[in-house]
């Protein structure tokens, strides 16, 4: 489970003035300012091939969707030491959507709608999640 901290004052007066003691408590699931602000960084590289990926189904190409979507698989798991620790909750929402896409094209029978609903899905959690160069 992930943790942030916040802290917690207490303010005691005594005799000679008054003392601030801060205790620091963690909170679970919370998201650091600082992972917030920086997000994953450029994830610009990878949202190529998902716009590419999503041309492809545009013209029913779904075998060839799938093979691009290969190349963002095989990426986007040799950056994860890099990036996973930067943004760990935003690096796993976009992992999550990955594996929709990947999911929706590999599925026994895909349809071009289902693939466009979860490469619609991933190219907004991108968006929501990093930077584009």
């Amino acid at each position: 489970m992930k943790h942030s901290w916040i802290a917690l004052t207490a303010v005691a007066l005594v005799a000679t003035g008054a003392v601030a003691v801060t205790y620091f408590m963690p909170v679970a699931g919370a998201v650091s300012q600082a992972e917030a602000s920086a997000g994953l960084g450029d994830i610009s590289g990878f949202r190529k091939i998902v716009v590419d990926t999503a041309a492809l189904v545009d013209k029913g190409d779904l075998a060839g969707a799938t093979i691009r979507i290969k190349d963002l698989e095989t990426s986007w798991d040799e950056a994860e030491a890099g990036l996973k620790p930067r943004a760990p909750s935003q690096w796993h929402a976009v992992d999550k959507a990955i594996d929709g896409a990947l999911s929706a094209l590999r599925d026994s029978a895909p349809t071009v709608a289902a693939c466009k609903k979860a490469l619609t899905t991933l190219l907004d959690t991108m968006d929501s999640n990093g930077t584009h160069g």
